[in-house]
């Protein structure tokens, strides 16, 4: 009709163009795309029951009481029931005997958050993009295949003798927990280093990758087994080389690592391990302290000094 207004086309919607980049030809992901990537790996891991490996980052209680803990893969939060998370977890237990046992294995992974580990797909929910997982299935697989099924050669993977890799999944004091390949084990700090550790902190940290080299391996079944290992035999002993560094009636600094039965425990400064039974200094020496040392004695049998602590430099409070 005449003067009736004329309808315009609504606008075109904008382009949408590639991000720009830094250096030409180069793609960036946003991280919409990235997660519908990871939740498409998740999705065939899912269906093909493929070993995902994500990073333990906490421990929950459910509404019913229960405790699960919580890995993250990529962003997703993968949930994973208490007896799905360790091998050894006993359904038959009641009472106080399964309030211990959930304390301990509580304590267990509180100690593990950080660490790397790896888990099988049990469920998904692709609405609320929800994941439920078991860490001891696999566990179980990669002792399958590590332990019991022989390589081209008719050898076991993970044989006595052998170098391999480890994951380190907790640090204490005077030890590491690893795992290999589905199996863990710990190794004592005297087993970790030629010279004397008074802290394994000081060394290793939770997700750390190392090399071990596995000692013993005790096999029943792949529920039963346990494996023994040991860090140091990888490393040269240069303890015999560094006690030529020591003069008898010389003093040196160091730094005490242990004190067992009045009997304290110095790695000196110039790195050779020595041990004193009496100290001159009217304070008690502890753990980190830093102390000057004479040598009475070299006993190159033992590649360590022998000698007495004249004085406590600095206590470590």
């Amino acid at each position: 009709a005449a003067g009736s207004p004329v309808s315009k086309p609504d606008p075109a919607p904008p382009r949408s163009s590639p991000i720009l980049t830094l250096e030409a030809g180069t793609d960036v992901e946003t991280e919409e795309s990235l997660a519908d990537i990871a939740w498409h790996e998740i999705h065939n891991a899912y269906r093909t029951r493929r070993i995902l490996t994500g990073t333990l980052g906490g421990l929950e209680q459910t509404d019913s009481g229960k405790t699960v803990a919580v890995a993250d893969y990529k962003g997703f939060r993968i949930v994973i029931p208490l007896k799905e998370m360790v091998m050894g977890y006993q359904n038959n237990l009641t009472g106080d005997e399964y309030t211990a046992m959930i304390v301990r294995q509580h304590k267990l992974l509180s100690r593990m958050l950080g660490a790397e580990i790896d888990f099988v797909i049990l469920g998904i929910d692709s609405k609320s993009r929800s994941v439920v997982a078991s860490r001891r299935e696999a566990m179980m697989r990669k002792r399958q295949l590590f332990y019991f099924s022989p390589d081209a050669n008719g050898e076991y993977r993970v044989r006595e003798g052998r170098v391999v890799q480890a994951r380190v999944i907790v640090v204490a004091d005077k030890s590491i927990r690893v795992e290999i390949f589905g199996v863990e084990c710990s190794i004592m700090a005297r087993n970790l280093a030629w010279d004397w550790i008074g802290d394994a902190h000081d060394r290793f940290a939770v997700g750390d990758q190392i090399l071990v080299r596995v000692t013993e391996v005790n096999k029943t079944s792949q529920e039963e087994m346990s494996v023994h290992a040991d860090v140091k035999s990888i490393t040269e002993n240069t303890s015999r080389e560094a006690l030529k560094r020591c003069r008898v009636q010389s003093k040196y600094a160091g730094r005490v690592t242990d004190v067992h039965k009045g009997i304290v425990y110095v790695r000196l400064s110039n790195g050779v391990n020595a041990v004193a039974h009496s100290c001159y200094d009217r304070r008690t020496p502890g753990k980190k302290d830093d102390v000057s040392f004479v040598v009475t004695k070299l006993d190159e049998e033992r590649s360590i000094a022998v000698g007495i602590i004249t004085r406590i430099i600095r206590q470590n409070l």
